[in-house]
């Protein structure tokens, strides 16, 4: 299986700096594969990215708090979440891990008590658990306060939208819901993913190139981010994505996704909501 490209090894600061405590809110860490192997059906090989080097990207754009999302790659085994969690933290790193539908009560409240604040559902990769058991692990994570972050096409979304009005527990819907740069503003699956944000139980993770159909400098991106932030302020969070894995071309460089969404959300109290109060209250920073 090819290797995916590794993220840039300098990161360039952000023009304009974030607030204090600000949190990054979706990153992976990754490797190496001898201490922490990854699952045979995946859909891609990550390079090794691990903590000192995200720390040290983190640190030139000045963001003190972060997220660590269980990656496909290790389907539903958290070990090396658990890991980057406790190296990263304590109380400045807390993750999204990825349980099946028979996951006990005892593993979770552990997995509570170590720092994971939700669990994950992927589809765009090989590795995770499947969607038919998403009512059932809603069900036994409500207990802990956790919440459900999912990354599926927008194919998936008809079916699914409506079964996450009767989940007990809130969804966030990652990378801008999967939608595209060019989606209309009355796409009906847009709409309804921004009536659940009006609910004011769910949440969308912004993402500054995934959204992208035009490429580097993903400015078709814009009308997407600014929709969401202009309609729920109180209800976007948003990260890198680093170490940006399985994109090919142009390596996406932090600093320059930061300032996206500077461009995107200008008044910096909005900005601080994005950055600090929303990710302060989803993950239950101190």
């Amino acid at each position: 299986m090819e290797l995916c490209a590794p993220p840039r090894p300098t990161t360039a600061p952000p023009k304009i700096m974030p607030p204090p405590l600000a949190c990054d809110c979706h990153a992976h860490i990754l490797g190496p594969p001898n201490r922490f192997p990854y699952v045979a059906e995946r859909s891609f090989t990550p390079p090794d990215a691990l903590e000192d080097a995200y720390l040290r990207m983190l640190g030139t754009l000045g963001i003190e708090r972060m997220v660590i999302i269980q990656a496909s790659v290790y389907g539903i085994d958290n070990t090396r979440l658990l890991a980057a969690v406790e190296t990263l933290g304590p109380q400045r790193a807390f993750g999204v891990g990825m349980v099946a539908r028979d996951v006990a009560p005892e593993t979770l409240r552990d997995l509570d008590n170590r720092g994971i604040r939700a669990t994950r559902f992927i589809t765009t990769a090989k590795g995770g658990p499947g969607l038919d058991s998403l009512g059932a692990v809603a069900r036994k994570v409500a207990p802990f306060g956790w919440h459900i972050e999912m990354y599926v096409p927008p194919a998936a979304w008809p079916g699914l939208l409506p079964i996450i009005d009767t989940l007990p527990v809130s969804v966030v819907f990652d990378h801008m819901a999967a939608m595209r740069a060019g989606v209309q503003p009355n796409d009906p699956i847009l709409l309804d993913v921004l009536r659940k944000l009006d609910s004011g139980r769910h949440w969308v993770k912004l993402c500054g190139y995934r959204a992208s159909d035009a490429g580097y400098p993903y400015a078709d991106v814009a009308p997407l981010a600014e929709l969401f932030i202009r309609h729920a302020p109180d209800r976007c969070v948003w990260g890198t994505d680093w170490p940006h894995t399985n994109i090919p071309g142009h390596m996406p460089e932090d600093g320059e996704l930061l300032d996206l969404l500077a461009a995107w959300a200008p008044d910096e109290k909005v900005r601080h909501k994005i950055l600090v109060d929303n990710p302060a209250t989803l993950y239950r920073f101190a």
